[in-house]
């Protein structure tokens, strides 16, 4: 069964395990460089302890098996009813479900948090990921084309946006 918490520092390096996976090979996402087990513990001090975002963690049979947080959209001031989602899995991950759990949780907290907008930023092709976004009810909104290089070629990223919040204050 997949149980979804909320991360704690002792998360961190299967956390960090996982990403630098992406990094060294997928487009999936930007970066280039792996993190170091002290920038992902500055990360999680300053992006998510200090902060209203949240970092969530899916274990199946007692292990680490994916993590997603929400982060800011933008850091300027008008751009905070807005957050940006991000969700990873393991690779060795066979379990089914683990990205949809993972943001069912995350996305019940943020409706409650009062967020206008959730957005993601796929690398395409990503067709598993565009359609995890769908089933939540994400629409794509926009493309930015040949927006990051990596691997030598550029890559476009989609925009996904979906409403949280409809009431005006």
């Amino acid at each position: 069964m997949i149980t979804i918490k909320a991360a704690t520092i002792a998360d961190l390096t299967v956390i960090n395990d996982i990403y630098n996976h992406f990094i060294s090979h997928t487009t999936v996402t930007f970066n280039v460089t792996q993190w170091t087990t002290e920038e992902r513990a500055q990360w999680y001090q300053q992006d998510i302890i200090d902060t209203p975002y949240h970092l969530l963690v899916a274990t199946y049979d007692g292990q680490v098996v994916g993590f997603a947080y929400n982060g800011a959209y933008n850091k300027k001031a008008a751009y905070a009813t807005s957050t940006e989602l991000t969700v990873y899995k393991a690779l060795s991950c066979q379990v089914k479900g683990v990205g949809a759990a993972l943001y069912q949780h995350l996305l019940e907290i943020i409706e409650q948090e009062g967020y206008h907008r959730a957005y993601a930023l796929i690398t395409l092709p990503n067709l598993a990921s565009i359609a995890l976004h769908q089933k939540f009810n994400f629409t794509q909104i926009g493309v930015l084309t040949e927006v990051g290089k990596k691997f030598d070629q550029f890559h476009d990223v989609a925009i996904l946006e979906k409403c949280l919040y409809t009431r005006h204050p």
